[in-house]
């Protein structure tokens, strides 16, 4: 669709000018806006951005506001720490001190020490920053029963398993993690580790 023109006395000369869709930025300027072929502004003739400063918040893909566009306060619990070895997507996680520094690390029920506190939506390399979340829902998951709660693995370092699963060594430990609301969906609910005797 061709952009619309309009007419304007420029020093006095009558001059036929088109519309800008999308802005490329100052080489814009004093430039007159449409709409696209949808009848809304163009996020870039809005200033409009998923995140950064100065501009005016939207949505990203996700349908959501980036937690970064928020103030100190509100939105999801997180933190960006180190990744102490490579985590998956999904992995519950254990955050430790590293002589002073907070990392994360997979959380593991074969030994006190690695409880689950919480979990990342991306995987990340070793030595990579990863976002942790403290509460909300896991997502991305496979093969969960909705409405069976989900047990932090000893077998499996950050992975879940059902109760019939829970370890039963000594110095084992047995923490929930959280109840299936769909077969790819936990949320996440952690409860207090008890370490077996």
């Amino acid at each position: 669709m061709a952009a619309p023109r309009f007419l304007a006395s420029v020093l006095g000369r009558m001059k036929m000018i088109a519309t800008i869709v999308t802005s490329a930025g100052a080489a814009d300027a004093e430039k007159v806006p449409s709409t696209n072929a949808s009848g809304v502004l163009d996020p870039s003739l809005l200033n409009a951005a998923t995140s950064g400063a100065n501009k005016i918040p939207i949505l990203g893909a996700d349908g959501r506001l980036d937690p970064t566009t928020m103030p100190a306060g509100i939105g999801q619990d997180a933190k960006t720490l180190q990744a102490s070895e490579a985590l998956a997507a999904g992995n519950i996680v254990n955050v430790w001190n590293d002589a002073g520094t907070a990392k994360a690390r997979k959380a593991d029920a074969t030994a006190e020490g690695k409880e689950g506190v919480g979990f990342v939506l991306a995987a990340v390399t070793s030595a990579a920053n990863a976002t942790v979340f403290f509460e909300g829902r896991i997502t991305g998951l496979s093969g969960l029963t909705a409405g069976a709660r989900y047990y932090l693995s000893a077998a499996t370092p950050g992975a879940l398993v059902l109760a019939a699963n829970l370890p039963t060594g000594a110095g084992s430990v047995i923490q929930y993690i959280g109840t299936a609301v769909s077969a790819t969906e936990l949320d996440f609910e952690p409860g207090e580790p008890v370490t077996i005797a």
